[in-house]
């Protein structure tokens, strides 16, 4: 079971990365809810439902530059039972721009996950960055 959410979290990024909507729509609940913690900025969300969560990323992947990539590490089932489960992980933002490559941020990934038909979903993220950008 921990190497199905270890690897529900990895889609989870690749698919965020690379803006694929359909595996990103498989990975998340229908009533997810985001929340991101930025220093100097407060709480930003509850961005809540998989349509205002997928046209949040939509919006963020226009305004972005460069290739950015969510580097997912230390990723730790905290508390899991049959159908639902704690996951944390660190995150190393990073952006490639051509030109060079830099460091945009780190912080801290909590997931709550639970189990459906199609394996496990996100149903609730709560990023809190170590550095606003």
């Amino acid at each position: 079971m921990i190497a199905e959410l270890q690897q529900a979290v990895a889609n989870y990024a690749h698919a965020l990365d690379e803006l694929n909507m359909p595996q990103l729509e498989a990975v998340l609940t229908e009533d997810t809810t985001w929340t991101f913690t930025i220093p100097g900025q407060g709480v930003l969300g509850p961005v809540a439902g998989r349509t205002a969560v997928l046209d949040f990323i939509r919006d963020g992947h226009t305004a972005q530059t460069g290739r950015v990539r969510h580097h997912l590490s230390n990723v730790v089932v905290a508390t899991t039972d049959a159908a639902t489960a704690e996951v944390r992980a660190y995150l190393l933002q990073t952006r490639n721009t051509g030109e060079s490559i830099q460091m945009v941020s780190t912080g801290v990934y909590p997931f709550s996950l639970r189990r459906s038909d199609g394996g496990w979903r996100i149903a609730e993220l709560a990023l809190t960055l170590d550095n606003a950008f």
